[in-house]
């Protein structure tokens, strides 16, 4: 077997590249010409943006738009999610003595959570798995719909979304809130027992984060400084939200900035079960678990924090690709049987702001004044993957 192929950072040189659509049909096998049209069919989804495909260890593809490029680092939503769990498999592998039922382990416990945790809100929340955690079917509310055994069910209150998700007192449900149109939003009790249902709940993963700095005392963002962001070569990033109250502590539930080409290569470790060079960055059998729906969530195939498809959500894509969406239209894939990930960047205007993420806003002179979404984020989720795949030649 040929050895992998492994691009050092960006400041010593960054990925390797085809340079003509015909080098990148020839050794990539590949269209240009359909990537091209997945770009435009993106364009129409974001008013920022961009798209970048790396196959067989080449980037062949990488273009921009808006306040797109590739030092942009826009807080990109929901993707911090993945890195979140991407910390959780890094600790279990440096902490085995914390998790000796390994997914199976609760984890409300003092030795896993700190103490405004405690008093749980709901005693159930005792018998939480950490596997349940990480695929939301904990209970902990979140959004609407919800599933149970594949069918679609609806709860009511629904759980603290968006930057109040990630706010330590409301992911634990020390605090509720109430919306504009006087709905309460609420993690404190249960809405099924651990286990019985599925539910997005951003409060749920973020409270995994708060596991990663109670263990390893330091904020998850500093853990990913330690163990992941050296190895990968990471360029500059931060985490965003800066601007709300979710910014006293890294905001697990999501806000992710990092730059484009660093996305790759965070996709392409995952791509190769976790390995980078001759390092193990996160366990392999951790990556193979969140490639495929977990049996931890019999209810809809979302993973450890990447929605998997394996089960055949969506038929038109490839059976082993799998993916994580971000508020904002981003959206990070890996497709193990193309040999290929894909990171279609998006982001509204104030998601780039140094307001944000604490890092200088990068002009480009692309303002795109005028522009109208023609491209739904949901369609353009799936529907921007479907067109890179159908390049593939």
């Amino acid at each position: 077997m040929a050895d992998v192929y492994y691009p050092p950072s960006d400041i010593d040189g960054g990925w390797r590249t085809l340079k003509s659509a015909r080098k990148v049909r020839k050794q990539a096998n590949v269209d240009v010409e359909g990537l091209d049209a997945a770009f435009e069919y993106a364009k129409g989804s974001t008013k920022n943006g961009g798209l970048l495909v790396v196959r067989h260890g080449h980037l062949i593809y990488e273009r921009y738009f808006g306040k797109g490029c590739r030092d942009a680092t826009p807080n990109q939503g929901s993707c911090g999610k993945s890195f979140t769990s991407i910390a959780v498999g890094v600790l279990m592998e440096e902490y085995p003595e914390l998790f000796p039922e390994g997914l199976d382990q609760e984890v409300f416990r003092a030795t896993h959570l700190p103490p405004r945790a405690f008093p749980l809100t709901d005693k159930r929340k005792a018998e939480i798995s950490l596997g349940q955690l990480m695929t939301f079917s904990a209970g902990i509310r979140g959004n609407n719909p919800c599933h149970v055994n594949g069918e679609e069910v609806e709860i009511d209150p629904v759980g603290p979304d968006g930057w109040q998700g990630m706010e330590d007192e409301r992911a634990v449900g020390k605090l509720e809130d109430t919306g504009p149109n006087g709905q309460t939003y609420s993690a404190k009790d249960l809405w099924c027992e651990p286990g019985g249902g599925y539910s997005y709940a951003t409060a749920s993963i973020h409270i995994a984060s708060m596991m990663v700095r109670h263990i390893a005392e330091r904020e998850l963002e500093q853990y990913l400084r330690d163990r992941v962001a050296p190895v990968l070569g990471w360029g500059t990033w931060s985490f965003g939200y800066k601007n709300t109250e979710a910014g006293h502590h890294t905001p697990g539930g999501g806000g992710i900035a990092i730059r484009a080409t660093d996305m790759m290569r965070t996709l392409y470790m995952l791509l190769h079960g976790g390995q980078w060079g001759e390092q193990q960055v996160v366990p392999e059998w951790y990556v193979e678990h969140a490639s495929k729906a977990s049996p931890y969530n019999p209810h809809y195939p979302y993973s450890l924090q990447f929605t998997c498809n394996s089960t055949g959500l969506d038929p038109e894509l490839p059976e082993d690709a799998y993916w994580k969406a971000g508020s904002g239209g981003h959206a990070m894939y890996v497709v193990p049987s193309l040999d290929m990930v894909v990171w279609k960047l998006g982001g509204r205007d104030e998601q780039f702001t140094e307001r944000n993420t604490g890092l200088p806003e990068i002009e480009t002179g692309d303002d795109r004044e005028g522009w109208e979404k023609t491209v739904e984020d949901g369609e353009a989720l799936r529907g921007t993957l479907k067109r890179v795949c159908e390049a593939v030649t």
